[in-house]
């Protein structure tokens, strides 16, 4: 089975959002250390992906989650509710 990203609906999207936070935010509570949550969470999506994506489908994807890095869209994450000042 070959899935494209692009081919995600938006309400499957937000439905497995929705439960990540939810299961990011139960691990935080359980004191786990986010890198060890992150690092979980990576290998388990690399995990999929290789069960689901053939290896220049999963490249792509890396490739464009490196992008979203190198361009800065993760500075959002690092600054509190509300503060509207550059990162």
């Amino acid at each position: 089975m070959q899935q494209d990203p692009a081919d995600m609906t938006p309400e499957d999207l937000s439905h497995a959002g929705s439960v990540v936070d939810k299961a990011i935010e139960y691990m935080m509570e359980q004191q786990i250390a986010p890198i060890s949550i992150a690092s979980a969470l990576l290998g388990g999506a690399l995990g999929l992906l290789a069960r689901t994506m053939d290896d220049r489908a999963v490249a792509s994807v890396l490739r464009n989650a490196l992008a979203s890095v190198e361009s800065g869209e993760l500075n959002e994450a690092r600054q509190p509710p509300g503060d509207t000042r550059p990162a």
